[in-house]
């Protein structure tokens, strides 16, 4: 019996319209919803690529599976579920969708900021609930405008967050693993000093073990009982139960958070906090950027098929 060839192994359902455009192009064996799918793995030895999500990630065991594997296309600007130690042992190259992202991402970080600063969430309930009864009886919120800005993690996300900043007047430094002399932003090296000195710090680095908890109890009480911490980054980054001393004992001021240290579990704690403004992880989540991101994976896909290169690898950006 001659069994079927495939070029690629999705793992992840980037939605219909890509599924079936990528279906269309090449051979494709789809395991996003099969229970069975490493059982099925063998079939595919003859596959050059992977098309996965940062959602679902990439194992060792997997790559160890597919003798042929040559590139890993992934869905989302993070790569800390895929295992790169073991593609680059096997000199497998790999891409993410950097850059069409950048911009909603920075909204977002941006409509949280704000969000925390004017506690508009909160007068948003004020006004449907029926407790508005007289003009100024809101409690005052904090002045965004001509504040500083601090920024942890000054990549494409990073530049874009900052780039907002300068049309709200603010002084913006940032803190990163290294100094970029291409930027007009001052570097702050010791995080918790940028911390200090900052009104509200924006989180943009990845996340991974190198991150995690980097954003420690020291760093969030150096913020201040005036400051804000806004997220967009991993959850892992946060001491999460550091921030939430903070906020309780009045130590920190606000926080607008994009994503959890163990989401989609939210705690207890957060439904009657009005100091936090929560978002469920939805960054990218733009009908535009949703859609720049699935056909970047395409175009990484037929890219490699046809030429053995990728558009976006992040190989070379981690050497």
């Amino acid at each position: 019996m001659n069994h079927p060839v495939y070029d690629v192994v999705q793992l992840a359902s980037l939605g219909k319209t890509f599924d079936d455009a990528l279906a269309t192009r090449f051979r494709v064996l789809p395991l996003w919803d099969d229970p069975h799918a490493m059982e099925h793995l063998a079939a595919a030895s003859a596959a050059k690529v992977v098309v996965t999500s940062v959602r679902r990630g990439l194992s060792r065991g997997i790559i160890s599976r597919l003798p042929a594997l040559r590139a890993v296309c992934s869905w989302g600007v993070g790569y800390e579920t895929l295992d790169v130690a073991a593609t680059q042992e096997r000199n497998i190259v790999v891409s993410n969708t950097p850059e069409v992202l950048d911009d909603c991402v920075a909204d977002l970080a941006w409509a949280l900021l704000l969000t925390a600063a004017r506690r508009t969430n909160i007068g948003d309930r004020y006004v449907k609930t029926g407790q508005w009864q007289t003009i100024g009886a809101f409690p005052l919120s904090i002045r965004v405008w001509g504040k500083r800005l601090g920024i942890l993690g000054m990549g494409r996300i990073g530049m874009a967050i900052a780039q907002r900043g300068k049309g709200f007047n603010m002084d913006v430094r940032y803190n990163n693993r290294r100094e970029r002399p291409d930027t007009p932003y001052t570097f702050e090296p010791v995080l918790q000093k940028l911390a200090e000195w900052a009104d509200f710090l924006v989180i943009a680095c990845p996340g991974g073990p190198q991150t995690h908890h980097i954003v420690n109890a020291a760093v969030i009480r150096a913020l201040g009982p005036k400051g804000i911490l806004v997220n967009i980054a991993r959850g892992s980054v946060v001491e999460q139960e550091a921030m939430v001393s903070a906020l309780q004992e009045g130590l920190l001021g606000g926080a607008g958070l994009d994503v959890l240290e163990n989401e989609p579990t939210v705690p207890a704690l957060f439904m009657h906090m009005d100091q936090i403004a929560l978002m469920p992880h939805v960054g990218s989540a733009t009908h535009e950027t949703r859609q720049d991101m699935s056909q970047l994976v395409l175009d990484n896909v037929e890219s490699f098929l046809t030429t053995g290169r990728l558009r976006t690898p992040i190989n070379e950006r981690l050497a």
